[in-house]
């Protein structure tokens, strides 16, 4: 270890943690290059030729050229992807009107009108047969 000092081991770290970190930007870019509704096929080809031909002038040009659009297209992703998870997770809890819970056209679940059921006994206005005989309808 005499001929590896220790500023030289974190120094070498660094020139790593730098390389990877230099990698996931250029693979994030060509990313955003093909993702880019914006480009054509041409300036997709123009911006892969220069990221890959002068990767260090070509990454930096394209962050700052279309760094903002690149944000606002992760975003919209991110926003895309949230909102196909919280559909996907209303469709697999059965929420109202899907699933089968409840009525399609109305939105209404069988939870609803089974609170509904139950006050309109608490209340008086139908009896405990009529109850038993709607709950059995809505549950069937």
């Amino acid at each position: 270890m005499d001929n590896y000092p220790l500023l030289n081991i974190f120094w070498t770290m660094l020139e790593l943690f730098l390389w990877i970190l230099w990698f996931f930007l250029l693979f994030k870019i060509i990313t955003d290059i093909f993702r880019s509704h914006d480009m054509g096929g041409w300036a997709k080809a123009g911006w892969m030729i220069l990221v890959i031909l002068v990767p260090l002038i070509g990454v930096l040009v394209y962050v700052i050229v279309r760094g903002k659009s690149m944000g606002e297209r992760d975003v919209a992703q991110a926003q895309k992807a949230d909102a196909a998870f919280k559909a996907y997770i209303r469709d697999a809890a059965g929420g109202p009107g899907e699933g089968g819970t409840g009525d399609a056209g109305t939105g209404r679940s069988h939870v609803d009108d089974l609170a509904k059921l139950a006050e309109l006994k608490a209340n008086g206005s139908i009896s405990e047969e009529e109850y038993q005989r709607a709950k059995d309808k809505l549950l069937v």
